[in-house]
């Protein structure tokens, strides 16, 4: 009587990754899009200076939950079924 293990079933099923690994992977892909969307806003004009563009929003909270997103990415491409 064999085990299968991981890896075994992966190679049954045709698949690098695990439906686990694709799920985390959708959430960090999901996690960059919120980034990338609250860096949005009105910009400044040669005529007229929009201070909305140093919010701390768009400067400090936006970025570091995208990168977040990109970090938790590699996490989830790397992640191991158990």
């Amino acid at each position: 009587m064999s085990v299968n293990t991981a890896s075994e079933k992966e190679k049954v099923n045709g698949f690098a990754l695990g439906k686990q690994n694709y799920i985390l992977i959708a959430i960090s892909f999901i996690a960059v899009i919120i980034g990338f969307a609250l860096m949005i806003g009105p910009g400044s004009t040669e005529t007229e200076f929009n201070p909305d563009i140093f919010s701390f929003r768009r400067i400090v909270i936006a970025p570091a939950i995208a990168f977040a997103g990109f970090v938790f990415m590699i996490y989830a491409i790397m992640h191991k079924a158990k």
